[in-house]
């Protein structure tokens, strides 16, 4: 076991590398970087982040800008120094976990991440959390009741709600329930009076806040894990040894809890590790922006489109390390779960 973890620890050096190295070489090749946007605004015009090059016309960024101050403005990000160099570099902030600063917002990046975390980790670990307290009940039950009336229902509702895409539902509850009804705000993780209210009164608004968003969030999670659950449960079901215990004269309720749950829940639970982690970071771009939130997706998104490669290449090292770490987490608790498992 001890030689299993060294290795998948080592391997993830040479992964970490592959990944930021080609992100860094992608990134050399996209136009519209911070020295093309800099040299824009000097000229009076905004390039909006999708380059300076002119259609038909070849590139134009430079004109009317003397080169000293193209020098000065490519020191200023750094673009002064050679690719590799700054490769290197970045490898070496990176090891001392050093994510670098912004060249758009005078802050840090674990500064950023920090301040967005909030809003990403209200979006995932509700919808986590919803996805299995529903999922499991509904996919034992679904798995007992197999074949019936409660069967076929529960799985049209489930895959007409996976096939609904979340931004879609998200609109629909805004103008509904927060346009025509007004029940619920159209915007915003808390009032803006929050941070006079009492505690009781912060809750109450806070759920009020996060009931839309986590709804258009949640629908689609249901079926994936609700299906899994229903044919791991029923794969179960049709083994020898529940043959066994039901011969031996066991009740079909206990057969179901204390044999069947423990050898169907395995692919759950080892998949909890990750699930649970990436609620922390998986932040949802259109839910973000449907609803006024201030995420991590919303970060990533305009980190890409104003070519702030800091934030892009340090929240990609960061994101992509807690994902390594995660799988291998996950794994370990295949051995946890179920012993027979060996990984020489």
């Amino acid at each position: 076991m001890l030689s299993y973890i060294v290795k998948r620890l080592l391997l993830m050096i040479p992964t970490l590398f592959g990944i930021l190295l080609l992100t860094f070489v992608v990134i050399q090749f996209v136009p519209g970087g911070p020295v093309e946007q800099m040299v824009a605004q000097l000229q009076g015009r905004d390039s909006g982040g999708e380059g300076a090059a002119v259609s038909g016309a070849g590139y134009r960024g430079r004109q009317g800008v003397d080169a000293e101050r193209i020098a000065e403005i490519k020191a200023l990000y750094g673009f002064d120094k050679p690719p590799l160099e700054r490769f290197v570099q970045m490898l070496g902030q990176f090891a001392r976990f050093d994510l670098g600063k912004s060249f758009f917002y005078p802050k840090d990046v674990w500064q950023l991440v920090k301040e967005k975390l909030p809003v990403s980790i209200s979006l995932g670990l509700w919808t986590f959390f919803l996805s299995y307290l529903v999922s499991i009940p509904l996919g034992i039950a679904k798995a007992v009741r197999a074949g019936t009336r409660f069967d076929t229902l529960t799985s049209l509702v489930v895959l007409i709600g996976y096939a609904i895409p979340g931004f879609v539902l998200g609109v629909a509850l805004l103008v509904v329930f927060g346009g025509q009804l007004q029940w619920f705000p159209l915007r915003g993780l808390t009032s803006s009076n929050w941070a006079t209210l009492s505690m009781g009164a912060k809750v109450v608004d806070y759920l009020w806040h996060i009931a839309m968003p986590v709804t258009a969030s949640v629908l689609g999670a249901f079926a994936v894990t609700t299906m899994l659950t229903k044919n791991a449960f029923l794969e179960e079901i049709g083994k020898q040894y529940v043959l066994t215990a039901r011969a031996k004269g066991l009740s079909e309720r206990k057969v179901l809890w204390k044999h069947v749950m423990r050898n169907a829940l395995i692919p759950l639970v080892t998949g909890f590790p990750a699930a649970f982690i990436g609620a922390f970071f998986a932040g949802s771009l259109l839910i973000e922006t449907l609803f006024s939130l201030d995420g991590l997706g919303l970060l990533s998104y305009e980190s890409v489109m104003r070519r702030d490669y800091p934030v892009v290449l340090g929240t990609l090292y960061l994101f992509t390390l807690i994902g390594l770490v995660t799988k291998l987490i996950s794994d370990l608790c295949y051995v946890w779960v179920d012993p027979r498992v060996k990984f020489d």
